[in-house]
């Protein structure tokens, strides 16, 4: 099929189009977003379509592909589960105009609105004022309760009760269905008095006309890939929540249950793992679990057509790829947030540098009775702080599972390099997976609160949460220290060099005052114990003890901090070829050689 085949417009009259939805024809997938049905949208609709304005295309996906979908429409069967066709037709936009204009005609129920009749009345006494009338609408089309004056109770409604038992406001469907009938009623009515003229009976017949010849557009595709899907739908509805992936994976593989066999519902089933554990890392996006499966059925399940974890190729996961990983994918998964959690010590998943972290490490686990935590150790630091992004794209991802599946026994690693300015450099608003990496070592340290120096500061909340974080600046960015020697200091003080965890409490006491103050509120031997569980030197307390900081005072406490850091690192990833790099020293030697 050609470009020029894959896109077809076409129109089709509003009640055949209903009619078809009724038998059937089209299918609403499970990814559309629930309706919000309002009455006064309801009446607009119709308003557009009584001045015969167009109502926008109707976007329909052909496809041989079966999904999950939505059974009912407003109250209304639409789908057959039982059902097999060769070509199927999935409403991608207009659900909501649909269900709007179904309900309007047919009645139904509307959810969230327990004993509302959505049943659509027209008033055949409201005449258009002129051509820009944009008000009449609201009294021309009624619901029921606009109508119904309950014994006189509701006094506004008592003239449009009496025109409605006078047959002057009737049902749209019994014009669809019965227009000979209205036709005679409103004829022989008092107000009309069989006067063929009469602009009551032009404004049925002009009605009728609307429901007779209004021509709905739509847009056909076919002949395209799910990843194109969810493009097209993201476009389309740039207002709402994008479709992804997991929402097609979710609707395909979709089994209903039988007298015979149990049924399948992929978000049923990850919510159930969420539900039934504990852990932060359960909070990782469906995406995220959904390419962890895709990485253990391209490892174990042969020619399962699930090469890669592109949309193209997550596309190919069937049921019975889940069904047959699932129960050790689970315990992998498991034992990935335990490592992090209780071997790391990282207690958060916006803590993790690269997300594909979550794929390699679940995939070793998965079917590994005998797993080397040290290998993992050195695998998780050796890639988050390397110099050069060694896992951020799908081919990173393929060298990755095989390099770990490979040294399930024994393991060597290439040369490990870092560039202590990119240590320097790194802020907490960069969020960058240097940023992560330095906050994930932070928190690996188990790092003690400076006032109760027996207590841990527990990591879990921070980074990319909306709450203020518990992250204190040792050199607190509005101190008069830093105002004052700003200039004094090659490092921002905004450099994670200057973070460290505290409590809320202590961060609080604290606030902006100058290092030299608040330090010698904590200046004992417990606290001078617990400075390494931060990976920080004795500097500030000596300098806190001589009650003289130097000028440069951030940069002398930034190198520190920067050796510390790498010196831990050194036996994280000890037996392993160790490179440093100084980009800034670099940078400096060929400043000073251009001014030579």
């Amino acid at each position: 099929m050609n470009y020029t085949d894959r896109i077809f417009p076409t129109n089709k009259g509003l009640t055949t189009y209903l009619e078809e939805l009724i038998a059937k024809n089209y299918q609403i997938p499970t990814f559309q977003r629930d309706v919000v049905w309002q009455q006064e949208n309801v009446k607009k609709l119709w308003d557009s379509i009584y001045k015969f304005y167009p109502l926008g295309s109707i976007l329909i996906w052909k496809t041989d592909l079966k999904l999950q979908n939505h059974r009912q429409i407003g109250g209304h069967q639409i789908t057959d589960i039982n059902f097999t066709r060769t070509e199927y037709q999935y409403i991608l936009d207009g659900q909501q105009r649909t269900t709007s204009l179904l309900t309007s005609l047919y009645g139904g129920t509307i959810e969230g609105r327990s004993g509302f009749d959505p049943l659509l009345y027209v008033d055949l006494t409201i005449p258009i004022d002129n051509d820009t009338d944009d008000e009449s609408y609201r009294n021309r089309f009624l619901f029921w309760a606009d109508i119904d004056d309950r014994n006189g109770e509701i006094r506004s409604n008592i003239g449009k009760k009496q025109r409605f038992e006078d047959g002057l406001i009737v049902k749209l469907i019994d014009i669809k269905n019965n227009f000979t009938n209205i036709q005679a009623n409103v004829f022989n009515s008092t107000t009309v008095n069989k006067d063929f003229n009469h602009p009551i009976l032009a404004e049925l017949a002009k009605i009728k006309g609307v429901l007779d010849n209004y021509r709905i557009s739509f847009i056909e595709v076919k002949g395209i890939q799910v990843s194109e899907v969810c493009q097209i739908f993201e476009r389309i509805n740039q207002a709402g929540k994008p479709l992804n992936i997991f929402d097609i994976v979710v609707a395909k593989t979709f089994k209903p249950a039988t007298s015979t066999e149990k049924g399948f519902y992929l978000r049923d089933l990850i919510n159930d793992f969420r539900d039934h554990n504990n852990s932060e890392f359960l909070k990782i996006s469906d995406i995220d679990y959904l390419q962890i499966l895709a990485v253990i059925i391209n490892q174990n399940i042969p020619n399962s057509g699930v090469r890669n974890i592109t949309d193209r190729y997550l596309n190919e996961i069937k049921t019975e790829h889940i069904l047959a990983v699932w129960d050790e994918a689970k315990k992998a998964i498991l034992k990935t947030f335990d490592f992090f959690e209780n071997h790391l010590h990282i207690k958060t998943p916006y803590l993790i540098p690269f997300r594909y972290f979550y794929f390699t490490v679940s995939a070793y686990f998965y079917q590994n009775s005998s797993p080397c935590y040290e290998l993992l150790k050195k695998y998780f630091w050796f890639n988050s702080f390397h110099s050069y992004d060694l896992l951020s794209n799908t081919t990173h991802l393929a060298q990755h599972l095989d390099f770990l599946n490979s040294k399930k026994t024994s393991y060597i690693f290439d040369r490990f390099l870092i560039d202590k300015q990119r240590l320097r450099s790194a802020t907490y608003s960069s969020k960058g997976r240097m940023s992560r990496a330095i906050l994930a070592l932070y928190a690996s340290a188990q790092p003690k609160d400076w006032e109760h120096c027996d207590r841990d500061v527990l990591v879990q909340n921070f980074f990319f949460t909306t709450d203020k974080p518990n992250l204190h600046h040792i050199f607190p960015t509005n101190s008069e220290y830093v105002l004052n020697n700003q200039h004094k200091n090659k490092i921002t003080s905004d450099s994670l060099m200057n973070i460290a965890y505290l409590t809320q409490i202590t961060n609080r006491y604290i606030t902006n005052r100058n290092p030299l103050e608040y330090i010698k509120d904590y200046d004992n031997q417990e606290f001078e114990a617990i400075l390494p569980s931060h990976l920080l030197s004795n500097d500030i307390l000596t300098w806190a003890r001589s009650g003289v900081l130097p000028d440069n005072a951030i940069d002398q406490f930034v190198e520190s901090r920067v050796n510390n850091i790498l010196n831990d690192l050194k036996i994280k990833l000890a037996h392993i070829t160790f490179d440093e790099i100084d980009t800034m020293e670099i940078k400096e030697t060929l400043t000073i050689e251009e001014r030579v």
